[in-house]
C-alpha cells in the first residue's frame, strides 16, 4: 500500500476498493470471505450467498449501496456492535452502515467486517491521526460513483493504484 493509499486526503478512493470482506467464525471455525457482490445473503438455506449452519434460512443481507457502503440488514436475531437507531444512517433497528471493525452475529456465528480505513468512508483522511477521537477535518463531498464509476471525476490526490 501506497502512503497515499494509506493517508490520502480523503477516503473516498475507487468503487469497492480497500479489500470489503468478513471474517466469519463460530467454536471451531474461521474463514476470510470477500465481498465482491452489491448483495451477499448469509443464512443457512442453500442459495445464500454464504451457508451458514445453524442460522436461520435467510438471516442477514449485506448491500454494496449507491453511496459505495456496505449496509448489513439483519432479518434473524443477532447482536450488532451499534446502535443503528443513534447513527441516523438508515432506517430501522436492524440495519447500518458496516464500518472497519464492525462486527454482528448470524445464529452461532460471530462475523466482522473489514475493509482498509483508506476506503472506509467512516474514517477520513486515511485512519485516525492524531488519536480515536481527535478532530477531522471535513472531507470533500463523495463523488457520484453511478455517474463516475472509474472515478475519472475524483478530485486531484485521491487516486488510488489498486495493485
Amino acid at each position: 500500500m501506497t502512503d497515499e493509499q494509506q493517508q490520502g486526503p480523503t477516503t473516498h478512493a475507487a468503487w469497492g476498493a480497500g479489500n470489503p470482506r468478513l471474517i466469519v467464525a463460530s467454536e471451531d471455525s474461521r474463514v476470510t470471505i470477500d465481498l465482491v457482490d452489491d448483495e451477499t445473503t448469509l443464512g443457512a438455506a442453500s442459495g445464500n450467498t454464504i451457508e451458514l449452519p445453524g442460522a436461520d434460512p435467510l438471516h442477514a443481507t449485506i448491500t454494496h449501496d449507491d453511496r459505495d457502503e456496505y449496509v448489513l440488514t439483519l432479518h434473524g436475531e443477532g447482536e450488532m456492535n451499534a446502535d443503528p437507531l443513534a447513527s441516523g444512517t438508515h432506517e430501522g433497528a436492524r440495519t447500518e452502515t458496516l464500518r472497519q471493525g464492525a462486527s454482528f452475529t448470524v445464529g452461532p456465528w460471530r462475523i466482522v467486517f473489514q475493509r482498509d480505513e483508506y476506503a472506509d468512508h467512516g474514517r477520513p483522511y486515511g485512519g485516525r491521526q492524531g488519536g480515536e477521537y481527535s478532530d477531522q477535518p471535513a472531507q470533500p463531498r463523495r463523488p457520484d460513483y453511478a455517474a463516475d464509476p472509474d472515478g475519472a471525476d475524483r478530485p486531484p490526490g485521491t487516486e488510488i493504484d489498486e495493485h
